[in-house]
């Protein structure tokens, strides 16, 4: 990408394009109280993660990497509309310098200040924008991707010189200036420039690349479907796309380190599989595209919207049980449980981790590598100091612990103890159908469960075992009792 941005609106850019009021005259002001948006959402374990006073309607990410370097030149245009009268709003962003902002194709002012986990970037239009009013924010700016950021980097640097995204759950900001909070979902489209040997990815469909005269490239990829920030899954590596289909005919695409194709197109393959399991559970793939980004600058597991992220370490196993194939589905499984059906704040993240721990425990018990009970009790034993330090898994203190993984899966193993296989199935089946593309609550799944079964008791049931400070009995364990 030059210094000056191109236009690339295509696909779901094109179906996101907007006429936009501009109120430039006091007459047009008239009748309207500008207030500043707030810089931050409320979320209980990151309160100024966010922005209020607007939401996101469509990213549009100009993106050049330089690899080795780490030097990127960007562009980002949101589409948005403001929840309420603005005289100005705030992007959260992280070691980026911004060149410059316009709003509705005006310059507009702009400072960055110090935020709990980045920075903000406040902009102020040259004129008030009006509530319900679509508007356009368009921000250049360039940084490096190594360069020092305020705690955790949602960079990932492999040997090849190039990177991956692992934004998960706050680090979006240190890609593009954003409204980063799983409560602002938005449809992207992306233009990534990636050098000669190099191929770039993203979520989403790739809908054309741009072949230039050096041996570069720019690719373009359109998600249709609505994103949260930080499941952004962009990527510049010396990689190999491996192409593929489901039973049902979805798309498969697969990034996979190049020159070691034969070793992951096997691995790749069982994804087809997988679907088939998930799809026979849950209903159709939200998403039109799906795949595994396989990259050795990452050694975790993340459920980038369409496109995992899996290190390749996951894979270096001396024969015996392929139960990486676990960490594949708990991935999969994400995309409709936390991807597709979205937790409103991160205090809800055991929506996400419970049924994905607990599927991918089913899936490697019926292939005979694990009994599920075992690992459900071990978990019910411990459960208890997790509460008393980390909180119950509905209410956690903090992301990352055992009560909203192995805690949340116990809380679903419970349940279906309670109301039997076919009724359990019923309930998770039916959540990611009927809150597809929405932000949900723990309160949204009581009721839920509540509703299909008809059995009101569950409200109760599930309160305990999702906010108590102590274990309820587990149904038909009463041999279970926690760890001393």
């Amino acid at each position: 990408m030059t210094t000056s941005r191109r236009a690339f609106l295509t696909g779901a850019a094109a179906a996101a394009a907007l006429t936009v009021p501009v109120l430039g005259s006091p007459a047009d002001a008239a009748g309207i109280d500008p207030r500043p948006g707030s810089d931050g959402v409320g979320d209980p374990l990151f309160p100024t993660l966010g922005n209020g006073g607007y939401q996101v309607l469509h990213y549009d990410l100009t993106f050049d990497f330089t690899p080795v370097t780490y030097d990127f030149t960007a562009v980002v245009t949101l589409s948005a509309r403001a929840t309420q009268d603005l005289s100005s709003f705030n992007l959260d962003t992280d070691g980026h310098t911004v060149e410059s902002v316009t709003v509705n194709g005006r310059p507009a002012s702009h400072a960055l200040s110090a935020g709990r986990s980045g920075q903000e970037l406040t902009v102020t239009p040259a004129a008030p924008l009006r509530e319900d009013a679509p508007f356009e924010a368009t921000v250049a700016y360039r940084g490096n991707g190594k360069a020092p950021r305020a705690g955790l980097t949602g960079w990932r640097f492999g040997s090849d010189g190039g990177f991956a995204c692992a934004a998960q759950s706050s680090r979006a900001d240190t890609f593009l200036p954003c409204n980063d909070t799983p409560s602002d979902k938005a449809t992207w489209t992306f233009h990534i420039h990636a050098p000669q040997g190099y191929v770039a990815a993203a979520n989403g469909v790739l809908t054309g690349k741009d072949e230039r005269a050096d041996g570069s490239a720019v690719w373009h990829f359109a998600l249709r479907e609505r994103m949260p920030t930080e499941l952004l899954g962009i990527a510049v590596v010396k990689g190999t796309y491996l192409y593929g289909t489901s039973h049902t005919g979805l798309p498969l695409r697969h990034v996979v380190p190049r020159g070691q194709e034969d070793v992951y197109a096997p691995v790749v393959a069982r994804t087809a599989d997988h679907l088939a399991w998930l799809e026979a559970k849950f209903g159709r793939y939200p998403f039109s595209v799906y795949g595994l980004h396989i990259y050795d600058g990452y050694t975790d597991a993340l459920e980038n919207t369409t496109l995992t992220l899996m290190g390749t370490n996951w894979f270096r196993t001396a024969g015996g049980d392929p139960t990486y194939e676990n960490t594949m589905v708990h991935e999969l499984t994400h995309q409709w449980f936390g991807d597709s059906v979205t937790p409103h704040d991160w205090q809800q993240a055991w929506l996400n981790e419970g049924p994905a721990v607990y599927y991918a425990a089913l899936y490697s018990e019926e292939r005979g590598w694990s009994v599920m009970a075992d690992r459900m009790k071990a978990t019910y034993a411990k459960l208890d100091a997790v509460r008393a330090s980390d909180g119950p898994p509905g209410l956690p203190k903090a992301l990352g612990g055992t009560n909203i993984y192995d805690g949340g899966a116990l809380v679903l193993y419970a349940l279906r103890r309670e109301v039997g296989v076919r009724r359990f199935d019923r309930i998770m089946g039916l959540w990611p159908r009927r809150f597809k593309d929405r932000t949900v609550t723990s309160e949204d799944f009581i009721a839920h469960a509540v509703t299909v079964t008809g059995d009101r008791s569950l409200d109760r049931f599930l309160r305990d075992w999702l906010f108590g400070a102590e274990n309820p009995p587990m149904p038909g364990h009463p041999d279970w009792t926690a760890a001393a």
